[in-house]
């Protein structure tokens, strides 16, 4: 009778659980770094691991009110002191105990009210299943032609006076200016950059974390928002 009643009040945690969760297309983790794993033949795969850190929804945005749907998700939690004082006044309007200092939206077919204040599970994404990786890149500073755009050069010789620099940039009397757009040197990084189409290869909930092949965008410690695949 006791393993029955401990299965029971198992099941009904279970169910609280999935109660107070939402599955949606996307969700907010932390780019903890890269190691290695070994498959089942011994074959060496880079992995990136990604930190699994709470998103709750902070606001539920609906055709009658805002013109479009969508959840406005919550993440990065902090020290209160460390929390301005309108996000305080946002967070308390939506119950929410945890101070959270980044918010995004994830656009849903459907949404229902009823969902303000739940977390984000990761069951949409399985281990094998592809998703779009979204962060921001590391920032380079500034950087000539050659390191940003892989520019060949001038010739290293001693007597050229044309090594590492840009070269022409335009033509003379006509037109007489210098085209947008022309690749100069200038601040190279720190831009929000997706990778399609990166294969998940472990989903662990119990310790936090996840598993991608390869690399993704973005450094260190670094929030990336990872999405099911567009293309798969």
């Amino acid at each position: 009778m006791t393993e029955e009643t401990k299965a029971v009040e198992t099941q009904a945690a279970d169910n609280s659980a999935t109660a107070n969760t939402i599955d949606l297309t996307a969700f907010y983790g932390v780019k903890a770094g890269m190691t290695r794993i070994f498959d089942e033949n011994g074959n060496h795969v880079p992995v990136t691991v990604v930190k699994l850190i709470p998103n709750i929804v902070t606001q539920v945005k609906t055709k009658e009110k805002d013109g479009y749907e969508a959840y406005q998700v919550g993440y990065g939690i902090k020290r209160e002191k460390l929390v301005k004082k309108p996000i305080k006044g946002h967070l308390k309007k939506s119950d929410i105990e945890e101070n959270l200092t980044k918010f995004a939206e994830i656009k849903n077919e459907t949404v229902s009210t009823e969902d303000l204040g739940k977390t984000l599970s990761v069951n949409n994404f399985s281990a094998d299943s592809y998703v779009d990786v979204t962060g921001t890149t590391k920032g380079k500073g500034f950087q000539g032609v050659m390191k940003k755009y892989n520019f060949s050069g001038g010739p290293a010789a001693h007597g050229s006076h044309f090594h590492r620099t840009t070269g022409s940039i335009g033509n003379r009397a006509t037109p007489g200016r210098v085209f947008k757009l022309k690749k100069m040197p200038g601040h190279m990084g720190a831009v929000k950059q997706t990778t399609q189409n990166i294969k998940v290869v472990e989903v662990n909930v119990e310790k936090g974390y996840m598993l991608l092949k390869g690399s993704v965008p973005g450094s260190k410690n670094g929030f990336v928002k990872i999405a099911k695949a567009l293309k798969k």
